[in-house]
């Protein structure tokens, strides 16, 4: 099993995302087992839609970490913010968004949000592999 964790800045720039997306390809590209293009491209695009809104919506920095299974992949995020997301009727005039949580509970085999003892919440997912 593969673990990885990044630290992530409050998203200010498209360089945030873009440094976790690069850190999951680099993790996804050095597993022991390969995953397929198609899968890892996935499990990129989820981390990019947690990763831009944890500090967005959770204040402050949040924590990716990535773990291979023999079956998946788990990404979870940290943040500060003890709100779960929610699912919303996305904003198709003003773009305000509600696409993403829905888009990661589709791709997503399963999702959970675990609320944590000292503040916060945990977003976990499991992707194919």
């Amino acid at each position: 099993m593969n673990t990885m964790s990044v630290n992530v800045e409050p998203v200010r720039s498209a360089t945030t995302v873009a440094r976790a997306r690069g850190s999951t390809r680099d993790v996804l590209g050095g597993l022991q087992r390969p995953i397929a293009a198609e899968d890892a491209d996935t499990v990129v695009l989820v981390v990019s839609e947690l990763v831009t809104n944890a500090p967005r919506h959770g204040g402050g920095t949040c924590t990716l970490d990535l773990t291979a299974h023999p079956d998946g992949i788990e990404v979870t995020v940290h943040d500060h913010s003890p709100q779960a997301p929610r699912m919303r009727t996305p904003d198709l005039n003003d773009g305000t968004g509600g696409f993403g949580w829905p888009m990661v509970n589709r791709l997503a085999r399963t999702t959970a949000v675990t609320r944590q003892a000292a503040g916060g919440k945990t977003v976990s997912t499991i992707l194919a592999r």
